[in-house]
């Protein structure tokens, strides 16, 4: 699964390749975490639009605030294999709003030098093998607080398993289920923003091992004293439910 990554704002790719207008300066943080905003691509009624939205989904039934934030920190991956019957993601998936997230790369734990580590897994960058930006296949929402009447818009990332691929089988703990973000060919950006829940299910496939670039990056040991203190929005625990 895909807890961490690091979003895209390159003018040429949203503007050219996502056919949406990229924003003079970045409206989100540098890395992006459950609970933190990040730019995501939907289909609008001039083809493309982005917009901001919160990493982890909050389906339209939420009750309240507290709900909304206790469901989200389950939701921010969304499993192929049961995404449209499970009751966090049914809606978005059967109203067909499919989301495009763009990234630079992404960020997940290998266990392979773990026993060298003094136990810990070293975090490893995934991108693209030409380091050119890519975009994910998501799911977006649009949550009201009937308490105050505000829309907030959210959004989950799909994932498809990958037990046995040459790169993301590498990554968690041993002995759990290997799984990947479903990336989508950019030749079909548009076929993915405008598919039908049959054809997105063509969507859900492991992407190119050759395709990709894997490399240690390990989170440096002395971090800055305001990511430090930033408590409300710290990753979740590796084995969180993904509902």
């Amino acid at each position: 699964m895909c807890t961490n990554f690091i979003p895209s704002a390159r003018t040429d790719f949203l503007d050219k390749r996502l056919g949406t207008v990229a924003p003079a300066a970045p409206g989100w943080p540098a890395e992006t975490f459950p609970s933190y905003n990040a730019p995501v691509v939907v289909r609008s009624s001039g083809g493309a639009a982005m917009q901001l939205a919160q990493f982890g989904l909050v389906p339209p039934w939420s009750k309240d605030a507290r709900h909304a934030r206790e469901l989200a920190r389950g939701t921010y991956n969304a499993r192929s294999e049961t995404v449209a019957i499970k009751p966090s993601f049914r809606h978005a998936w059967a109203a067909r709003q499919w989301a495009l997230v763009p990234m630079e790369c992404f960020f997940e734990p290998c266990w392979e030098d773990a026993a060298m580590q003094g136990g810990r897994a070293t975090r490893w960058r995934i991108a693209m093998h030409d380091q050119a930006p890519f975009a994910v296949a998501g799911l977006w929402e649009r949550w009201t607080d009937k308490a105050s009447g505000e829309q907030a818009d959210s959004f989950t990332l799909l994932t498809v398993n990958a037990d046995g691929h040459p790169v993301m089988g590498r990554m968690h703990r041993p002995g759990d289920e290997k799984r990947m973000p479903v990336i989508v060919p950019p030749e079909h950006y548009a076929d993915w923003l405008h598919a039908s829940p049959q054809q997105a299910m063509a969507f859900m496939t492991r992407f190119p091992a050759e395709q990709m670039h894997a490399e240690p990056a390990p989170v440096p040991r002395a971090a800055p004293a305001a990511a430090r203190n930033a408590k409300p929005q710290t990753p979740p625990p590796e084995n969180l439910s993904l509902f």
